[in-house]
């Protein structure tokens, strides 16, 4: 068995343990989503996704970040009140929208850079689209956001094509699954929204 067999099989049990436990809004998703990111660096620092990479440790950062928080907003932490806005799923703040896509075009911009000029990558654009969105996506997920979903749908989305190029097939299997249950995600926060 190869080495990019192992840790796509491996990725894909991980990302769909993360997913189920992202969609019913479980805290243990942060716990799947510091080893996860170990498995996927490996993948992409051998596909030549130098990106996508180094977006692995921005997700194990980002993961304790969001257990941090979402273990403060459930215990309601009296240091930290400002996390018990994030106890409830809710939708993003109109008013966020334009500062989360200039975040988004200047994230992109400087990996872009940094790829053209410093990596060997034969998709820097589309491996900086990926990453930057993604940075922007984990970020709503750890306020609980329910239009994280949406923004993860683009990136799944561009990422099944991305991996598929880069003959990595199994994982762009996973990221169409993942297209998947963003939709049913995004339809299941949004309805537990209107039930509150």
């Amino acid at each position: 068995m190869d080495w990019k067999l192992v840790l796509q099989l491996t990725g894909i049990v991980l990302g769909l343990l993360y997913l189920w436990l992202e969609y019913r809004a479980d805290i243990r998703l942060w716990i799947v989503g510091l080893i996860m990111p170990i498995v996927h660096g490996l993948l992409y620092y051998r596909s030549g996704l130098y990106a996508d990479c180094s977006m692995q440790i921005y997700y194990i950062l980002a993961g304790l970040y969001g257990w941090i928080v979402w273990l403060r907003s459930e215990k309601g932490d009296p240091e930290h009140p400002e996390t018990k806005q994030f106890s409830k799923i809710g939708h993003t703040p109109l008013r966020l929208a334009p500062i989360l896509f200039t975040l988004f075009l200047c994230i992109q911009a400087v990996i872009y850079l940094l790829l053209v000029h410093f990596t060997d990558s034969k998709v820097p654009f589309w491996d900086s689209f990926t990453t930057a969105l993604s940075v922007i996506a984990l970020w709503m997920l750890s306020r609980k956001y329910a239009e994280q979903w949406l923004v993860w749908l683009v990136v799944d989305l561009t990422t099944v094509g991305l991996y598929i190029y880069k003959d990595i097939p199994f994982t762009a299997a996973l990221y169409l699954l993942y297209s998947a249950l963003a939709v049913a995600g995004y339809l299941r926060w949004r309805k537990q929204i209107a039930a509150e």
